[in-house]
């Protein structure tokens, strides 16, 4: 062969078995939220406010692919596979049951219509793999995540994360503090606090009953660089979070169009 001639490769699709049926019109929403670059970047972000329908066929899917895994303690999960295109649109988080799932390691989400995920993934505790990738409508995670100590791969489409490093969208503006008698949280909206309920605290799992302290905290979770979404009960336990992974904001924060981050990656 000439010196000149490039030799072919051929490269395996690693989620050509992660992609559930076509037919019957779009999966997913189309989402350009926090923009695709420096120049594209909005000045102000703020949450998807999408609501789950829990009447949706593909909800009721779901949970019942959720409750046969847990019954059978499988430990690659691919629910999305199973769903038809419609079904998956209509999901833009997962059920709480998540947390029946604790024997699953591989957990795949792949080109779904996800806009967040519940704090319940912290359940998750055998997980190795978290495969999102090309989920672009996920923004964040819950700083729950975490707690899946065994978690070590991750797929994440960066590009589509708030305060990504290669051109640092905004945050949304959270609220630093909110208590009891402003707001129920057992019925939040999604699109002013990210989640449509907060039960217990990010950091010690203890009750949010009297106050709840929202900041956005950036983690090297598995593989890849994440905003976490941080539901505290107190001060002190927003006080009791790990330094934050080198280059990003150096301190829990709240979000929001002032909020000054470091250099691009350009």
């Amino acid at each position: 062969m000439d010196a000149n001639e490039i030799t072919p490769h051929l490269f395996p699709n690693r989620f050509a078995d992660a992609v559930g049926p076509s037919a019957g019109g779009p999966a997913r929403d189309r989402c350009r939220c926090v923009g695709h670059s420096v120049a594209t970047r909005p000045s102000n972000v703020v949450f998807h406010a999408d609501r789950q329908d829990t009447e949706a066929a593909g909800w009721r899917h779901l949970l019942a692919l959720i409750d046969e895994a847990a019954a059978d303690g499988r430990t690659v999960f691919k629910p999305f596979v199973e769903l038809s295109a419609s079904e998956r649109r209509q999901i833009v988080t997962l059920p709480a049951t998540i947390a029946k799932l604790t024997a699953v390691k591989h957990l795949v989400l792949y080109g779904t219509n996800l806009v967040r995920i519940p704090a319940e993934i912290g359940a998750m505790t055998s997980l190795e793999v978290f495969e999102p990738y090309t989920s672009h409508r996920l923004h964040w995670y819950p700083y729950e995540l975490t707690r899946c100590t065994k978690l070590a791969d991750s797929t994440v489409s960066t590009r589509v994360l708030y305060g990504n490093f290669k051109f640092r969208p905004p945050f949304p503006r959270l609220r630093a503090v909110t208590r009891a008698a402003e707001s129920d949280y057992a019925g939040l909206d999604p699109g002013v606090w990210g989640c449509d309920a907060v039960r217990t605290c990010s950091v010690c799992d203890g009750p949010v009953d009297d106050e709840l302290h929202q900041v956005w905290i950036s983690g090297l979770v598995a593989t890849d660089v994440l905003p976490l979404l941080v539901n505290a009960c107190s001060a002190a336990c927003v006080a009791a979070l790990p330094q934050p992974y080198p280059g990003y904001l150096p301190t829990p924060h709240t979000g929001g169009p002032d909020i000054v981050q470091p250099a691009t990656w350009r």
